[in-house]
């Protein structure tokens, strides 16, 4: 495993004003890492940007939309403008969208995919020149509970965590021969707001969709904060594979067991909720 110490590195964020990258942001400064963060929210990033210069980091912001190619292109020539070259880059901003296949549209399932899968793609490319010439570097994807499992309720979700697990575990091998390690995180349930925030498919019932929320969020019970120092841990020990909670260890070894027939069981065990698969249980 190619181990990474943070201190005195720089680290590129997306998905920072919120959840998961917001904690991130304070513990990497807490740590001594540079960074450059991006989001969409300036208000949001602005905030967590003011929170990690408390502790003495060096901090640009980078307000952009992920799902614009044109955006992510201008990235690396705005952070440069700031920082030296990266060591870290963390694929973390992500959305969410409520409903079955057939009840959403094809625009709804594009944006879901640009932000989760091709943002990852996008930033590796525009990054992977200047994460090439740190001495030793590492790109962390966030995938999911469902990039392991693929419930009812979630085909886009799940189709972009699993996308971006498989681009993740083929670059990883490709990279093998270079000092630049790839971590994927599998986060199970997070309390953050992104089942609050997701959007509703075309044909989803808001009701039904507001049930599914409700229902979810009395299973979220890790802090992004727990979230953000275990993926920290991961990275700097070096760790191809990060899951984060109790219900992501459970589910990985369900999946394992019985990886055709993960579901049946998991309904049983679920009750109720079993049948109010419509929100992702975590993350970003």
């Amino acid at each position: 495993m190619m181990r990474i110490t943070v201190k005195g590195k720089v680290a590129v964020l997306t998905g920072a004003a919120s959840g998961i990258g917001a904690a991130l942001a304070r513990q990497l400064a807490a740590r001594g890492a540079s960074l450059a963060l991006i989001d969409r929210d300036q208000d949001g990033l602005e905030r967590v940007a003011a929170e990690a210069r408390l502790f003495g980091a060096t901090v640009s912001t980078h307000v952009a939309d992920l799902a614009d190619p044109a955006a992510i292109a201008a990235l690396p020539d705005a952070i440069a403008a700031t920082h030296a070259a990266p060591a870290l880059l963390i694929n973390n901003a992500g959305v969410a969208l409520v409903g079955r296949f057939d009840q959403m549209d094809a625009a709804d399932f594009d944006w879901l995919m640009d932000i989760n899968f091709w943002a990852g793609v996008r930033m590796t490319r525009a990054f992977l020149p200047a994460l090439r010439r740190a001495s030793g570097a590492r790109i962390v994807f966030l995938s999911s509970v469902f990039g392991i499992i693929a419930p009812p309720g979630q085909c886009a979700y799940a189709a972009s965590k699993f996308a971006i697990r498989g681009f993740a575990e083929a670059l990883r091998h490709e990279l093998a021969d270079t000092p630049i390690g790839v971590t994927v995180v599998h986060p199970g349930g997070i309390r953050t707001n992104i089942a609050r925030s997701a959007r509703l498919a075309a044909g989803m019932n808001p009701e039904e969709a507001a049930a599914g929320v409700r229902a979810f969020e009395t299973m979220l019970k890790t802090t992004p904060e727990v979230a953000a120092s275990t993926i920290l841990r991961g990275v700097e020990r070096g760790a191809d594979r990060v899951l984060i909670g109790s219900d992501a260890y459970a589910i990985d070894a369900l999946q394992r067991l019985m990886p055709a027939r993960y579901w049946r069981p998991m309904q049983r065990r679920l009750g109720k909720l079993g049948g109010l698969v419509k929100a992702p249980a975590e993350q970003n």
